[in-house]
This record gives structure tokens, sequence and C-alpha cells, in this order.
């Protein structure tokens, strides 16, 4: 079974947007672990405009399945990981004040800063994932990189896949059996949902854990946080 990691920015952008602590995020990411979901993810930026990096410090006693933090390896997030490690580490090449991320990393160009990177956390026991596009060559230098996990972005699929073109998935397909045979473990995220998670975790041999935010919070709102986190685990089987 593919495991889900709830990403719970969305419910720190909800509390920021009033002030005070409503929604709880602590009390969310508990929930959904009771729930069933078998990850946390967060995703601090360097505005701190959902989560925030006390937020970060604070769910590492709450969470008790799989804690991720996702973010660009500048010298405070480097820091933050150190200091909370969790039990993964997703680096995403964000750009400063980006709304979400829309790029996977060169993993040619960047190839000596993201292993200097990834050998510092692996040297701390923080597994390390990198967020990539389905690109063949991206592929094999991440594996030069020493990573651990690569983490599939998952937009253009998921673009496709509400055209109707099923087709959408082949170059993810394509490098997963890749990532298999050079021994990297594959995630996926971005703008996977209910309506297409289904057919991606079919397609995609090997698919370790998926991590989820905007579209399962969004659903939460019709159907509820406790149903939405099964639905998704149902799916996943």
């Amino acid at each position: 079974m593919t495991k889900l990691s709830v990403n719970i920015n969305k419910i720190a952008t909800l509390r920021n947007a009033r002030g005070g602590n409503v929604p709880d995020l602590l009390k969310v990411a508990k929930d959904i672990q009771n729930f069933g979901g078998q990850g946390i993810t967060i995703h601090p930026r360097p505005d701190e405009r959902h989560i925030r990096y006390q937020d970060a410090r604070d769910l590492k006693a709450i969470v008790t399945t799989e804690y991720n933090i996702e973010g660009n390896p500048q010298h405070n997030f480097i820091d933050l990981v150190l200091e909370c490690k969790p039990d993964q580490v997703t680096l995403v090449p964000d750009a400063i004040g980006a709304v979400t991320s829309s790029a996977g990393w060169d993993t040619i160009k960047n190839q000596a800063y993201l292993t200097e990177v990834i050998q510092e956390f692996q040297r701390n026991g923080i597994r390390t994932s990198i967020f990539v596009d389905p690109v063949l060559e991206i592929i094999e230098g991440a594996k030069k990189t020493g990573t651990d996990r690569i983490e599939l972005y998952t937009e253009a699929f998921a673009h496709q896949y509400d055209l109707g073109n099923k087709n959408g998935i082949d170059p993810y397909v394509k490098a997963a059996e890749l990532a298999n045979e050079l021994s990297l473990g594959i995630n996926a995220g971005h703008d996977l949902s209910l309506d297409n998670i289904q057919f991606f975790k079919q397609n995609i041999p090997g698919l370790l854990e998926v991590s989820i935010g905007h579209a399962l919070i969004s659903e939460a709102l019709y159907l509820g946080l406790d149903n939405v986190v099964n639905m998704y685990l149902n799916k996943l089987k």
C-alpha cells in the first residue's frame, strides 16, 4: 500500500488569515493521524505565510507517524531541518515568494550543491527526497546526488488527466521504472486528488508515498477530514 502523507499548509493558511489559533494546527495533525493518515508534511517558506518555523518545531512532538519537511535548502531551512530532525526532508527548488511549487530540480546543473546538502542531512539520520520532473536524465542525475528518494512532480499528469488524456501518465511510468532500476525510492505530489489518485497509483510501479494537501483539504470542506483521509487510503490500497 502506498502511504498517504497529508500536507497541512492550508490549515496554517486558514489559521493565519484570522490570527489566533483557530484552526489548531497541532490538533489537526493529531486528528489526521488518528483518522489513519500515515504521515504529516509541511512546507515552510521564508516569509512564513502559512507554516511558521515554530510550527515545525512544535509538530516534532506531535507527529508519531512520519514527519516530512519540504523546502528549498537555504541556510535557515537547513538549520530548521537539522534542529527538528524529521523522518524525511524533501528538497524543492522554490523561488522566494513563489505561490506554490512550479518545477522540479535540474539535478545535473545542481548536482554538486544537492550532493553536499543531502550528505549533511543523511549524516544526521534524515532520509532525503528530491522534487523532480519525470525526465529520465533528471532521474539519473538524482541518483548521482546520493538521494534516498525522488518525489515526482505530478502537476502535468493531473492537468492532462483533467483533460481526459490518460496518456499523460506515460512519462511518469517511464520515470518510475528507471527509478526502480536505480534503487531510488519513489514519492509523488502536487495536484493529486480523489479524482486522479487511484489511476496514478495503479500505474506507477513502486510508489511508496504521496503527499497531498490542497486538494485533500478542499475536498474535506465538503466531505469531512476523517472521511476524505479514509477515501484516499482506500484508493491507495
